[in-house]
């Protein structure tokens, strides 16, 4: 449980850090959730063809999980980013 300068974590960095995992993952599933469903979702509702029907659900299966992984990564690199002080031992200025 160290930093990468050595020394060890608050129970604050700790606790951000979880908070930042958990909102990775919840905006990561309801925007894959909500992208399957605009994709799928026509092939739900409506009487498609069969070859259509098909492409539209294994689109979506695999944009989705794409798509999820993208927005873990992207959250959880940006809080990386702004969580690190810009001196070593000294504030950000905008903090």
């Amino acid at each position: 449980m160290t930093t990468h300068g050595g020394r060890r974590r608050t129970q604050a960095e700790r606790d951000a850090i979880t908070v930042e995992i958990g909102y990775a993952l919840f905006s990561a599933a309801f925007a894959a959730a909500v992208v399957f469903g605009a994709v799928a979702g026509p092939a739900f509702l409506f009487d498609l063809p069969g070859p259509l029907e098909t492409l539209l659900v294994r689109a979506a299966l695999v944009v989705a999980p794409v798509l999820f992984a993208v927005r873990v990564v992207s959250v959880l690199m940006r809080f990386r980013r702004s969580a690190q002080p810009s001196q070593p031992g000294r504030t950000s200025p905008d903090s």
